[in-house]
């Protein structure tokens, strides 16, 4: 029951906040292009509740990635819709991207900042969650980032696709949308796209911010996910 609450403690604040803010800045750029959809219902709110997914909160838990309701973008109201949709889009794995970069700079700087501090401290007692957390929201948000780039619709890497393809090649990959989650679960758990595509485009990103830090961010994330 103790790890079952450090666990919650490092993951879910991290966890929400990426999944939130990915969700948040697709609305926003929608908003700013020309679709008030996700601003009249309420959507353009960091309050974590108004995006929460059950069953996609529960998965941070479980394989380490999740996802909120998705924010509703009625491509239509867009100014130019084909072209808006590629920011509208990309918005969401951009975010994700800052977010990384935000966290991995203040995890450095709390690092080198505390080297001094003993362990057992009342200043370690603060630091030492923090910095974990720091290290976890390094990792959710470049996996979330990277995943949403699989070029297959739903994702925004499918939708920034169908935003710059020809007429032609663009129409049929909008028409896999209905299909594109099979797909991408197929691809995810049935072949090895994960373990040749995702799993090296993450550990490329985490080397890059984490610097000497990434065994910290892929040690926490694997005892996260044991349990």
């Amino acid at each position: 029951m103790d790890q079952f609450f450090i666990k919650l403690s490092i993951m879910l604040v991290p966890g929400l906040m990426a999944i939130t803010c990915h969700e948040v800045s697709h609305g926003f750029i929608a908003d700013k292009f020309g679709d008030s959809t996700a601003r009249s219902l309420g959507r353009l709110t960091l309050n974590p509740i108004k995006h929460l997914d059950i069953l996609g909160t529960i998965m941070i838990f479980v394989i380490g990635i999740g996802w909120a309701k998705p924010v509703p973008v009625n491509f239509n109201n867009l100014r130019h819709p084909k072209r808006d949709m590629i920011w509208v889009a990309a918005a969401g794995p951009i975010t994700n991207f800052c977010l990384a970069t935000l966290s991995a700079f203040l995890m450095r700087g709390l690092i080198a900042a505390t080297q001094e501090v003993p362990a057992g401290s009342m200043i370690a007692a603060v630091v030492d969650p923090v910095t974990l957390m720091l290290a976890f929201s390094v990792y959710i948000n470049l996996l979330l980032g990277i995943f949403n780039l699989i070029p297959v619709p739903p994702l925004d890497g499918g939708r920034v696709a169908v935003g710059l393809l020809p007429y032609g090649p663009s129409n049929a990959l909008a028409r896999v949308e209905p299909f594109g989650m099979i797909i991408i679960i197929a691809l995810v758990f049935f072949t090895n796209a994960f373990s040749y595509v995702i799993s090296p485009a993450l550990s490329f990103g985490v080397h890059l911010l984490a610097g000497p830090y990434s065994n910290l961010v892929f040690g926490v994330t694997r005892l996260m996910m044991r349990g």
